[in-house]
């Protein structure tokens, strides 16, 4: 049985519940959904949707930093949107992160997000 390696790092916000940043099992990382919250202050950053966009990738890069992997480690990703007319634009953002062998997605509108954000994606990683 594998055990599991719990990563957090200062450089990502700190989890608003009983979850963490991410957790390694085996040679899978899972990243919790990260929303457009600043690491540092802990307010949300969110002038556009782009901006808002950037934000959680940041959080996202800097979680696959402290568990020593980037953006072409993962696997699959998770978006949730609060409007689906936002989609071609998170979709821009997102996509500049990567420069090939795309991960797997799925994109899905939800009612609501944590703290009224209107975009947190979430990862799985190949260690």
């Amino acid at each position: 049985m594998s055990s599991k390696t719990i990563i957090i790092t200062k450089n990502a916000p700190a989890p608003i519940g009983p979850y963490n940043q991410a957790v390694k099992v085996s040679n899978l990382l899972f990243v919790s959904g990260q929303i457009a919250l600043d690491p540092i202050s802990s307010t949300i950053i969110a002038k556009n949707i782009e901006e808002e966009t950037h934000q959680v990738m940041v959080n996202i890069g800097a979680i696959l930093q402290e568990a020593g992997l980037d953006f072409s480690n993962i696997v699959k990703t998770s978006i949730f949107l609060s409007d689906m007319n936002n989609f071609g634009k998170v979709n821009e953002v997102y996509g500049s992160y990567f420069e090939s062998n795309f991960p797997a997605r799925e994109t899905v509108e939800v009612s609501r997000l944590p703290k009224d954000v209107n975009v947190e994606i979430s990862v799985i990683a190949h260690c």
